[in-house]
């Protein structure tokens, strides 16, 4: 059943997550502001972390996928000599460990080991599945599941200042990489331990810090009766950066009704944005040099 009172919205949000709440929470209440039928948050952060929280409203949901898949920037801190059972601020301490004179020298020496294509085991405390249960409310009965190192790459890591046990660092790394972990491993990689104090996402695919709109700023666009649309950008503003292909409208109808069609002269790409009339229609595979399929469409 519809609500009467909820909108058909179609877009992106670039929020700027509070702190203290989770994404889901945030989402809902943004949701609301919006009287949206149909949202969803993409690449969640822990209430810990604050920033850029990607909201996808109606047919921009169908393509969140691409941006769960993309890279991520982060500024985070850390505090050295303790390690705790989440890897940050929020969770139990379970050791700690005198903090001796560590170089600039000893820090970067230690950060090229973490630098470009690596293994990490994926934290207890994340919403990783085992046998359908997530891997955080089996952490907190205190049961441990053996989990299976993953691929991830670090592909940019700076020490922006350290001030007594306290370091900064920039990360730009790819999906499926936890900070936490990271900080842990850099931490004990250190032999002195180390947790996240807090976490900021600053980047996320195409999206960038600047576009950024806070939960305060919606609130006032809502009270002063502004449309919150303004804040929106277009539900396929995350696949700006693919090549397009303009199809006729005799092409479009085939492609909105399932078929495979022939084009000459397609990119050597896997994926493609669909235009017609330069309208996005949705999103296209490239099956061989000169045939193209729908992959996933918009509603019409």
């Amino acid at each position: 059943m519809i609500h009467p009172n909820k909108q058909s919205i179609h877009g992106i949000l670039l929020l700027d997550k509070p702190l203290g709440l989770s994404s889901n929470g945030v989402l809902q209440k943004v949701k609301g502001l919006f009287q949206a039928r149909k949202a969803g948050h993409t690449g969640a952060l822990d209430p810990l972390a604050s920033g850029l929280l990607p909201i996808c409203f109606g047919e921009a949901t169908k393509f969140s996928q691409f941006l769960l898949n993309a890279d991520k920037e982060y500024l985070v801190t850390a505090k050295l000599g303790i390690r705790t059972n989440t890897a940050d601020a929020e969770g139990e301490i379970i050791a700690t460990r005198p903090v001796g004179e560590i170089s600039q020298a000893t820090f970067e020496a230690t950060f090229d080991r973490f630098r470009g294509v690596t293994q990490q085991i994926p934290p207890m405390f994340s919403a990783l599945k085992h046998k359908g249960q997530p891997l955080y409310k089996l952490a907190r009965q205190g049961i441990e599941i053996e989990r299976k190192p993953r691929e991830i790459t670090i592909s940019s890591l700076k020490c922006i200042s350290i001030q007594d046990t306290e370091f900064t660092l920039r990360v730009s790394c790819s999906k499926g990489t936890y900070i936490r972990t990271l900080v842990d491993d850099i931490g004990q990689a250190l032999d002195c331990g180390a947790h996240v104090t807090a976490l900021r996402r600053l980047n996320l695919g195409p999206f960038k810090q600047d576009q950024m709109i806070t939960l305060d700023v919606l609130k006032q666009a809502k009270e002063q009766e502004q449309s919150l649309l303004n804040f929106l950008l277009p539900l396929d503003a995350a696949l700006q950066d693919w090549p397009e292909i303009c199809l006729t409208e005799e092409h479009a109808f085939q492609i909105k009704h399932g078929q495979i069609i022939s084009l000459a002269g397609l990119p050597p790409s896997e994926l493609v944005r669909l235009t017609v009339n330069g309208t996005f229609i949705g999103i296209g595979e490239i099956l061989d040099e000169d045939r193209l399929a729908p992959k996933r469409l918009i509603s019409t």
